[in-house]
């Protein structure tokens, strides 16, 4: 019987590619981590620094520096930083050799509500976010919220706001009155607009920045006091004693 020798050399080049596969894998499972390596998406940690995700960054009550690769389980990591109310998103992997990584997106904040028992943020998304110590985010200051009202409206008006470069430049407060009606604070002039409800909230802003380019190349901003949008798609101007 002839032996075939091409067979039994492809045999045990299988048999050793897969044991050194096997090797491999079980030297890269057993290998350490060393380093914890955070990045802030869009190279921004304003309210949070990279102490604070290090805290939450604890496996079975110990840090997950030193553990083995195998014993890591990023998902739970993963979780763990988007619990805390900051966060937006974090994605968690191991490199090869042996850096934890963890990319996190902080929520970003489109007014803050100040209230009697308290301030906190509201972000782009809709979601509550609170203080922090480490930076103020100058957006709009929103007053007048109620702890039972809806704010649909005034995360819609923020939105806005935030989506247009004139009106984030010059909205600073934003009051709620009466039933979802508005009052705006403008930074250039001190100014109270009466904007009403969000009906036709486009044309009321087309025309507000109609009228400050008006008054603006004309130098008679600061002869106003009050603005009111409220009525019949136009802009009436209450001047200063």
């Amino acid at each position: 019987m002839k032996i075939n020798w091409n067979y039994i050399k492809a045999f045990f080049l299988i048999t050793l590619v897969l044991f050194l596969f096997g090797f491999t894998n079980y030297r890269n499972e057993q290998q350490k981590i060393t380093i914890v390596n955070v990045k802030f998406e869009e190279g921004e940690n304003l309210f949070m620094n990279y102490e604070m995700v290090n805290k939450l960054l604890i496996q079975n009550d110990e840090e997950v520096t030193n553990k083995t690769k195998s014993l890591i389980d990023l998902n739970s990591l993963e979780k763990q930083v988007l619990s805390h109310p900051m966060v937006e998103n974090a994605t968690a992997y191991i490199t090869v050799d042996g850096q934890l990584r963890i990319s996190v997106k902080q929520r970003t904040p489109i007014g803050r509500i100040n209230t009697n028992n308290g301030s906190y943020y509201i972000d782009k998304q809709g979601q509550f976010m609170p203080l922090s110590k480490n930076y103020s985010a100058r957006v709009p200051i929103v007053t007048g919220v109620s702890p039972s009202e809806n704010i649909d409206d005034l995360y819609e008006l923020l939105s806005f706001i935030t989506n247009d470069n004139f009106l984030q430049k010059q909205i600073v407060g934003v009051q709620i009155v009466g039933k979802d009606e508005f009052i705006l604070t403008t930074r250039v002039g001190n100014h109270k607009i009466d904007f009403g409800n969000l009906e036709d909230k486009k044309i009321k802003f087309k025309n507000l920045k109609a009228f400050y380019s008006f008054t603006m190349k004309n130098e008679a901003i600061d002869n106003y006091k009050k603005i009111s949008l409220k009525y019949n798609n136009q802009v009436v101007a209450t001047k200063k004693d």
